[in-house]
């Protein structure tokens, strides 16, 4: 077991490192280019948003859509990822994180409408779409003098977005909620119960319970359940969070200059004596600051596309362009607050060790300065991120199941799902974990593959439709309905 947890750690260190950093974000600056820095167009995709469009094929609304995959990618890694790429990679790892998001709109745009264009419908009239709909309808290359299959890739990706999850999207999740309650509710570890002959938390059985139930209720009602309480639930917690981080800074409002300058100088200076916010060096700083980014806002795994496919949308382009203010809201909004409610505060307050102290510890020092409530509200605030991920990968994990085994494989992969948020808190699930990252960065590869090689169709349809000011046009092809 030893060896194994080592081998996966490995896998996962080089998978998360400079190869996946260089796809990436090489990919966000390609098809920045190739959409001609579609960004710009951010507030009319905001707009966009939250404009109904019932008169066309779909199961929910627009904004639905993009709050249930917000739902997945705003969580725990906007609160204590950012702390920690701040830990390890300086104050300007907050700068490489943001421009990471601003570059990343592109591509959460590009997977977004090939995974709306080459959507399908079930005979039921639900609709399925994603990268592997895009890859197997759309990636038919020339070889040998024939046209072949590319299914095999579109399997790949299904096959490790249903297994992360599990992890990411289960697991991980789940534990986070148990942790921060049992730090709270039972901090010197004696609340504990004999299960099964071993020693657990009954703060973790319990909030694994509760948990499990609640998302048992939401996730067996299907996408219009899921997506009913995200359209809720999803801007409730931003907001609460965001006020506190608004709170924060006007507490600290005599160094949001010095903290604004600190970020950008410390983003390319090279190492200084003794590390910290004055900075750790131009490489440390890009690495954590980019890989966080990438991590948080999910531009390029192709998880939210799954979603976004079963929007009503009258063309790709238009639920495109709503679906990309996800990693705009995510990284370039929340990801930022965060980062500036931190470095002003270990500026306020030298004695928060960024070195020492920990990322998991930055930002609830950072909301320890609000009186009576800062605590509370990044509790709640983490405990609400963790469950809409939770909602939101249930989804993408049922749909991946549903493409490799059609309806039949839907409800016993509901039930496996309830019962990892039901061990979870009280396993030790760290190779589990690991290869959910694993799962995370191979599933990304695949919708890469069909991100650049579908990049002249989504020139085309931009063009056509963002550039040619036809938004407001119906695209009339032909949905296929498919036998599943």
């Amino acid at each position: 077991m030893d060896f194994l947890n080592e081998l996966a750690s490995n896998i996962d260190n080089f998978l998360w490192g400079l190869p996946m950093i260089i796809i990436l974000l090489g990919t966000h600056i390609f098809m920045t280019i190739r959409t001609k820095f579609v960004q710009r167009k951010t507030l009319k995709a905001i707009k966009l948003s939250v404009t109904k469009d019932p008169e066309v094929d779909g199961d929910i609304s627009p904004f639905q859509a993009l709050t249930t995959a917000l739902a997945s990618t705003i969580g725990t890694g906007n609160i204590i990822g950012v702390g920690t790429a701040i830990a390890l990679g300086g104050a300007g790892s907050v700068l490489w994180c943001w421009l990471t998001g601003v570059f990343g709109i592109a591509t959460k745009y590009a997977e977004s409408l090939i995974a709306v264009k080459y959507r399908v419908k079930t005979k039921d009239g639900k609709m399925q779409g994603g990268a592997m709909y895009a890859i197997e309808r759309g990636i038919h290359p020339k070889i040998g003098g024939k046209r072949r299959s590319m299914k095999w890739l579109a399997v790949l990706f299904a096959v490790f977005a249903a297994l992360a999850s599990f992890g990411i999207g289960c697991g991980v999740q789940t534990n986070a909620i148990s942790s921060v309650l049992e730090s709270t509710f039972n901090p010197d570890g004696t609340l504990v119960i004999s299960f099964f002959g071993s020693e657990v938390s009954l703060v973790a059985l319990i909030s694994g319970i509760v948990v499990a139930v609640c998302v048992a209720l939401v996730i067996f009602g299907g996408i219009q359940s899921i997506s009913k309480v995200c359209e809720k639930f999803v801007p409730f917690m931003a907001i609460m969070y965001v006020v506190g981080c608004i709170i924060i800074l006007c507490i600290n409002c005599d160094v949001l200059w010095q903290t604004v300058c600190t970020i950008c100088s410390s983003a390319f200076t090279p190492p200084a004596v003794g590390g910290g916010l004055a900075g750790t060096g131009i490489m440390l700083a890009a690495r954590y600051g980019v890989a966080r980014g990438l991590f948080s806002n999910e531009s390029g795994m192709g998880s939210a596309p799954i979603v976004a496919s079963a929007a009503q949308s009258r063309n790709s382009v238009r639920q495109a362009m709503v679906s990309s203010t996800g990693t705009f809201w995510d990284t370039v909004v929340v990801c930022l607050m965060t980062g500036l409610v931190i470095v002003s505060s270990c500026i306020k307050k030298p004695e928060i060790d960024v070195i020492g102290g920990g990322g998991e510890n930055l930002t609830s020092d950072a909301f320890a300065q609000i009186p009576v409530i800062g605590t509370p509200i990044l509790v709640l605030g983490i405990i609400l991120f963790a469950f809409s991920t939770i909602l939101g990968w249930s989804y993408y994990g049922e749909r991946c199941i549903e493409y490799l085994f059609g309806k039949k494989g839907v409800m016993p992969y509901k039930i496996i799902f309830v019962l990892v948020l039901l061990i979870a808190p009280i396993t030790a699930l760290d190779l589990v974990w690991t290869m959910a990252n694993i799962f995370n960065a191979l599933m990304a590869l695949p919708n890469i593959v069909a991100v650049i090689v579908l990049s002249p169709i989504i020139v085309k349809e931009t063009n056509y439709y963002l550039y040619g000011n036809r938004l407001d046009d119906y695209d009339r092809t032909k949905i296929p309905v498919i036998d599943k």
